[in-house]
């Protein structure tokens, strides 16, 4: 949510981000009309509610004749205050909805545009050439199979579309990146959580999920209300809400582990094959609580703690500046790691980091106190460590001409010191 003393002082501002996002700008009058309507209503309220009160206690000491009077005024005003405060309430819940609709502003860097107008930050790492190198490679999921690895077709006879079993040393691998991108974050101040995977309306709600996103998410039926997450970002900015947080030794940094769930609701057709993009996968999720005037600094610190990991896998990758009307309503900037996936020609997202600003904290009432008294939102940002679609950039960048992948060898402690995944026969 944004500071609406801000949105009083800025509204060019906020319509130029409304815009650039491709999102509604009438909603920025919407939302001053509301509150002008919200304030007037309120002091009407006010006002007559002190007047009833004031007259309220003259009746004891009025004369006979001044009382019946006395009396009818204070049941007018009661009437009035009444309806003012039907007014008041009916104003605050329309601006209420209208707040909670407007997304965050855009930080003014940001590439104007929709999913495709990203600036391509830089490039790091070489492509294979695996026709110098005399074969033609395997995508992950042919790799997968030839170690006995990914099970596809007993995912979906178990759970439907976009599920998998990941087995033997696939399923190693993955346990070993998520591990590795925990021990990186703790050695950089994190503190690991294993966050709840599933999360009350208001939660969801708060981090900014339910804006353009909610057709994405997983709700369980009546008589049970909660959310699957799709990250454990949404778990973390939920855990210090309606609190004050102790900001004066710095930022406070989380490494949250879970299990994540998505519809991929509007991606029929899309990346059906293979573990790219499927309903249910682990992360390794940072998540961090810092001061307004350091969130910037602390986006740098998330991407450079991304980019740390993917030297680690090495895969080859870039880092791509994500345009206003591809961002989230929560990111007021955004930058993804993609890395090279050698079959598909093309890189596919890995991490992505985003600057929540006090978007999130607003909504969810997390606050720091100040030195000089009071207190004020804190700001709130997220960047993925690791995730289990980095097996596909691992599998195929690592592959061999005999269908064996070598493990990077930052994962090979993780491995038991193994150094390949051979192929491998199916029991059944």
């Amino acid at each position: 949510m944004l500071d609406i003393q801000f949105v009083r002082e800025n509204p060019d501002v906020v319509k130029e981000s409304q815009r650039k996002r491709g999102e509604s700008v009438e909603l920025v009058d919407d939302v001053l009309r509301y509150d002008k309507v919200r304030r007037d209503s309120l002091s009407d309220y006010e006002n007559t509610r002190a007047e009833q009160k004031r007259i309220g206690k003259t009746v004891a000491a009025a004369s006979a004749e001044e009382r019946p009077a006395i009396i009818a005024r204070t049941k007018e005003l009661a009437g009035k205050v009444s309806e003012y405060k039907e007014a008041a309430d009916k104003a605050t819940e329309e601006y209420t909805a209208a707040m909670w609709k407007l997304s965050n502003i855009v930080e003014p860097e940001a590439p104007e545009g929709g999913e495709d107008d990203y600036i391509v930050v830089k490039k790091v790492g070489e492509l294979r050439d695996f026709r110098a190198e005399g074969f033609e490679p395997k995508n992950h999921l042919e790799l997968g199979e030839g170690v006995a690895g990914i099970d596809m077709k007993r995912g979906v006879k178990v759970s439907g579309s976009r599920f998998y079993f990941l087995r033997g040393a696939v399923a190693r691998l993955e346990l070993a990146m998520l591990t590795m991108g925990v021990d990186q974050a703790e050695k950089h101040g994190f503190i690991m959580a294993t966050a709840p995977t599933l999360v009350r309306p208001e939660i969801m709600a708060g981090t900014g999920f339910l804006n353009s996103h909610a057709d994405e998410i997983y709700r369980l039926r009546e008589p049970d209300d909660q959310y699957l997450v799709g990250t454990s970002e949404v778990a973390l900015a939920g855990m210090h809400e309606d609190e004050i947080l102790d900001l004066s030794n710095g930022p406070l940094r989380y490494a949250g582990w879970s299990s994540c769930y998505r519809r991929e609701a509007g991606s029929a057709g899309k990346d059906t094959m293979g573990i790219i993009r499927v309903h249910q996968f682990n992360k390794v999720e940072m998540f961090v609580y810092c001061r307004q005037e350091d969130s910037r600094a602390e986006h740098q610190h998330l991407l450079e703690m991304e980019q740390e990991m993917l030297a680690k896998v090495e895969v080859p990758y870039r880092i791509i500046d994500t345009a206003a009307g591809d961002l989230g309503a929560s990111a007021a900037r955004k930058f993804d790691c993609e890395a090279w996936v050698p079959t598909q020609g093309r890189y596919r997202e890995l991490t992505s980091t985003s600057n929540c600003t006090e978007y999130q904290a607003r909504r969810l009432n997390i606050r720091e106190r100040m030195e000089e008294g009071g207190t004020r939102a804190v700001a709130t940002l997220n960047g993925t460590l690791a995730t289990t679609r980095w097996l596909v950039a691992i599998l195929e960048n690592h592959q061999q001409k005999d269908g064996s992948v070598e493990i990077p060898e930052a994962l090979r402690p993780y491995m038991g010191g193994k150094e390949a995944i051979e192929p491998t026969a199916w029991e059944s």
